[in-house]
């Protein structure tokens, strides 16, 4: 039987939990799964995911690079950018009439929203 391979998930670097949950829960509206640290005084590791796109956000040196780039394919991309655009962020308010848009995290990584079709 050959291997079956499942969806990759990008682990991205962070440095501020607060920032963090800002920009991926509040803004984005990604859902966080469950988090995760050995010790109170150690790094934070969590999941989080919205509809069928799984990230893990690390605090821990050496678990991703800042300015990592997550390209995703997004159905109703207009509806997904008024969105974003109508929470009024003071950091992203991406133009709902765009079929593609890169968005910058707080530390660096790059989100690239594609609704573009095949």
């Amino acid at each position: 039987m050959s291997a079956v391979l499942h969806p990759a998930i990008p682990i991205l670097r962070i440095f501020d939990v607060d920032k963090a949950k800002e920009f991926y829960l509040d803004f984005l509206g990604f859902a966080l799964d469950w988090e995760h640290r050995f010790t109170p005084d150690l790094p934070l590791y969590v999941q989080i995911s919205r509809g069928g796109v799984t990230l893990h956000l690390s605090e821990h040196y050496g678990d991703g690079t800042p300015g990592s780039a997550v390209y995703i394919k997004v159905d109703n991309i207009g509806g997904f950018l008024r969105e974003l655009h109508d929470k009024k962020a003071r950091f992203a308010r991406p133009d709902p009439n765009d079929q593609d848009v890169s968005i910058n995290d707080p530390f660096g990584n790059i989100l690239r929203f594609d609704g573009s079709r095949d």
